[in-house]
């Protein structure tokens, strides 16, 4: 039996998932241009104050600065709780009395905001590095954790037959079936508690540091109410938590990884 050629997509397709991001992105700088002229408004800037704004930035080493404070912290606490979550929602999804014991406790904690621990961050903390990665952290290692329990318990019973048909079990069982099999749901908790990291890492450097992507954009406001730096930051977080999202979606281009999404 032969077995079929993978599917090689044209280049035009390569080129059109090119072009249309950057046509939607050019109409809608235009849109944002026109309305912010015909609205009159003296505050809130157009594209090209917001440049200006940010090579400002550039040129006085703020941004390169800020930019590096936000990514330190999120790192960090992002690491840790990939380093956590994933361990402990493997091991919840598959051992059925550790499941029952500590599923309701983490269901308890999931649903707080981590904006909510902000004054308990400061009290333990201080204003330091060390507040805002307990906040990603905690922002981060529930979703992880839920994505990896859910992906054990859901596993298709195929694999676990067919690795014991084979004589697998213990520790070889968890690692060359379960893992592998889970992986594609991990990838996915784990772009989405990335996302949940950026955000919160912004709404704590509003508050518990003096440094960052959110210090600037709540310090450019405060400080002559600089609105172009204001949605110059906004701008720059969003670019990096694109480039920060494209970088989890290459753990999907894995052979390990790759066979658990549908193909299209």
């Amino acid at each position: 039996m032969s077995v079929p050629a993978p599917a090689i997509r044209p280049a035009g397709f390569r080129t059109s998932s090119l072009l249309l991001p950057l046509l939607v992105a050019v109409v809608f700088l235009v849109a944002w241009h026109v309305a912010v002229k015909t609205s009159g408004s003296d505050i809130f800037p157009t594209p090209w104050e917001v440049l200006r704004g940010l090579v400002e930035l550039a040129q006085q080493g703020l941004l390169l600065k800020y930019i590096t404070a936000s990514l330190f912290r999120v790192s960090w606490g992002f690491t840790l709780a990939v380093l956590v979550g994933v361990p402990l929602g493997l091991v919840l999804g598959w051992f059925r009395p550790a499941f029952v014991a500590f599923n309701p406790f983490i269901q308890i904690l999931r649903p707080i905001s981590p904006i909510a621990w902000i004054p308990v961050a400061i009290l333990w903390f201080g204003v330091k590095d060390t507040a805002p990665v307990f906040l990603i952290f905690l922002a981060s290692v529930f979703p992880i954790a839920v994505s990896s329990m859910s992906a054990v318990q859901n596993m298709q019973q195929v694999y676990l037959r067919a690795a014991q048909n084979f004589g697998l079990s213990g520790l070889p069982l968890f690692r060359r079936v379960i893992l592998p099999a889970a992986l594609p749901q991990i990838i996915t908790g784990i772009r989405i508690a990335l996302g949940v990291a950026w955000l919160v890492v912004v709404a704590a450097e509003m508050i518990a540091v003096n440094s960052g992507l959110g210090y600037l954009i709540i310090d450019a406001r405060n400080a002559g109410k600089r609105y172009d730096l204001v949605v110059a930051g906004m701008v720059m977080i969003g670019l990096i938590g694109l480039l920060l999202d494209l970088l989890v979606r290459r753990l999907e281009k894995f052979d390990e990884v790759r066979w658990g999404y549908g193909q299209r």
